[in-house]
């Protein structure tokens, strides 16, 4: 199975390392766009990039990454736009995670895993652009494969047609592969994003996967690509329509707090975030998701 796949791993990261790509570069077009002022003065409107790097316990290469982060931008308060392709072997606590949740035979015999994906949070610095998330990743074991990702959006000010048009473009870019996907997936948004110490959604969603196998991986790979081609049209046009509004003080205050409940969804609930600080990725490119202020009432 290790053989048959490596075509298959090379595929799935390069992708990811495109996508980042033109997400980078849209993100920086959108900061050429934004009028001069204060901010401006103070920001260069691009991206700090570091590679990252991954040790197996005994200290051998076992992967890395780009972490791309634009903090005090025009458009962008804080964005993080990480790719990484990682492996090696699980530790104990990963292995029993993985062989309780999937069912996964053998892991303690075999604990070896590759995994590749893009992760992507951006926190603005108009209250009225919303923030938002995405992620797509494909995981290996010796014993499974698996996609899993999606985007979710996350306005303290909520805009009926702003939620209307990111979910209509997930929809129109899932729909070639089943009608059934969009509100599966959509689905799957409303449960994994929901925050159940505060009893409520951490924002107004999107769509999400995981573990996902149907056991045709052109077919699985196709729909996680277009889950990702989902993500530029579905949010560029609601930031290019509110990132010049006017805000005030009770706008910022808002959005303060709201980013107080993204912080503690990711910090407590988040699978991404456990996975990666349990597998001894970098600390820093994994807590990437947490905006650069947030507050609590």
């Amino acid at each position: 199975m290790t053989e048959q796949f490596d075509g298959q791993k090379t595929r799935a990261s390069v992708w990811f390392r495109e996508l980042r790509d033109q997400i980078v570069t849209a993100f920086e077009r959108l900061e050429d766009k934004q009028p001069s002022g204060p901010i401006a003065e103070k920001s260069s409107g691009r991206f700090e990039v570091t590679e990252t790097k991954r040790k197996s316990d005994d200290g051998s290469d076992a992967g890395g990454g780009l972490m791309s982060v634009m903090r005090g931008g025009r458009v962008f308060e804080k964005v993080g736009v990480n790719v990484s392709t990682v492996y090696g072997t699980l530790g104990e606590r990963a292995q029993m995670a993985m062989a309780a949740r999937k069912g996964l035979p053998g892991m303690k015999d075999d604990p070896r895993f590759w995994a590749s994906g893009i992760s992507l949070v951006a926190h603005m610095q108009n209250p009225h652009v919303p923030a938002v998330h995405m992620n797509t990743r494909m995981f290996w074991t010796p014993h499974a494969w698996w996609f899993g990702g999606g985007s979710d959006l996350n306005p303290c000010i909520e805009y009926d047609e702003d939620t209307q048009h990111f979910h209509a473009t997930q929809k129109t870019h899932l729909d070639p592969h089943g009608i059934d996907h969009y509100p599966k997936l959509k689905e799957w948004a409303d449960e994994y994003f929901f925050v159940p110490h505060r009893a409520r959604a951490r924002g107004v969603g999107g769509i999400f996967m995981d573990d996902h196998c149907t056991n045709d991986w052109e077919a699985d790979f196709a729909l996680t690509q277009d889950i990702g081609r989902a993500f530029l049209p579905a949010y560029l046009p609601l930031v290019e329509k509110r990132m010049g509004q006017d805000w005030s003080d009770a706008d910022k205050d808002a959005q303060l707090v709201h980013r107080g409940l993204y912080a503690e969804y990711n910090l407590v609930y988040d699978r991404g975030t456990k996975f990666g600080l349990e597998t001894g990725h970098d600390a820093n490119a994994v807590l990437m998701s947490l905006p650069p202020l947030a507050k609590w009432v």
